[in-house]
């Protein structure tokens, strides 16, 4: 969920890994195919269940403010179903009781995970109801007092990735007998080049659990980082139960990369559902990276929901 400085983490240096983004964005995976006539199949009868999500860090500023008013708004808006960042100061058992008076489920929760500790996470997603414990950046277990500070810093090495592996797979078989299935959520720097075109991403795959360790593909920072979601469904499926729908306004001259409401940027994601839905996707969470000065994140979210709603997904 956060946001990083550099826009090419997952570059080799040489250019190379910038040029195969530039593809992807200008492809078939681009903003121009929306203008094409008609929508697929899956859109007018996807297994999905058309329950469109939103995580909340997307308006994390107004829920600090008002959770309670800004669930209800996303709920009047249409979002469903949340996904969780923490709670505002609130304990899990309380957080529950505001998305039931505002109507919305939480099929997964993105948590704290002290190794020593893991069952107060798990009690956390069980308060607010949720299958899904998520894992969104495990640097600090993994490196511990080498892992970066403050920016998520260089691409994952694959010395990380092993230990992340083995990690991903602890608390999985933690979470199993807790009833709960973990999972990985990532960002773009463990798709970084290790010297011989292995990733750290691809690593994680291999060396996890299929039973114990699922994967949340935040698809806007998998796309900018080089990689395709539609070909990750493909060569794993069931790996990928959820996803986040994020867009970045196209990318100039290596500046900081910028969050964009869906259909304003550079990702068309009707492709990605499509592959999604075949590969055993359950759940789609909207997600915006800021800075937010077009618009209020609320705002965003209409925008963001509206376009579900455009290409058949909400």
């Amino acid at each position: 969920m956060e946001t990083y400085v550099s826009t090419d983490v997952a570059a080799d240096g040489h250019g190379r890994r910038e040029s195969r983004r530039q593809f992807l964005l200008g492809s078939g995976l681009g903003i121009a195919a929306l203008a094409a006539g008609g929508l697929p199949q899956f859109a007018r009868g996807t297994p999905l269940g058309k329950r469109p999500g939103i995580q909340l860090y997307t308006v994390n500023e107004a829920m600090r403010a008002d959770p309670s008013d800004s669930l209800q708004r996303l709920r009047q808006i249409g979002f469903l179903e949340v996904e969780t960042a923490g709670f505002g100061g609130l304990s899990a058992k309380q957080f529950r009781g505001l998305l039931d008076n505002a109507g919305v489920c939480c099929p997964s929760a993105h948590l704290h995970f002290d190794m020593d500790n893991l069952d107060r996470a798990f009690a956390d997603a069980h308060a607010l109801g949720a299958t899904y414990a998520v894992s969104s950046i495990t640097r600090s277990l993994a490196l511990g007092s080498n892992a970066p500070k403050g920016v998520l810093g260089p691409g994952m090495s694959l010395d990380e990735a092993k230990r992340t592996a083995e990690i991903a797979n602890r608390i999985g078989e933690r979470a199993r007998r807790a009833g709960l299935q973990f999972t990985y959520h990532n960002h773009n720097f463990e798709f970084a080049d290790s010297g011989d075109g292995t990733i750290g991403y691809d690593l994680l795959l291999r060396e996890t659990d299929p039973q114990l360790v699922k994967f949340q593909i935040d698809c806007g920072w998998m796309m900018f980082a080089g990689h395709d979601p539609v070909a990750y469904f493909k060569k794993y499926p069931h790996r990928f139960p959820m996803i986040h729908v994020k867009d970045f306004l196209p990318p100039a001259n290596n500046a900081p990369m910028r969050g964009a409401e869906l259909g304003r940027g550079a990702v068309d994601y009707r492709p990605i559902f499509a592959a999604g839905a075949k590969a055993g996707l359950q759940h789609y969470f909207v997600e915006q990276e800021g800075p937010f000065v077009r618009m209020s994140p609320l705002e965003a979210a209409q925008v963001d929901y509206d376009y579900l709603r455009a290409i058949g997904m909400a």
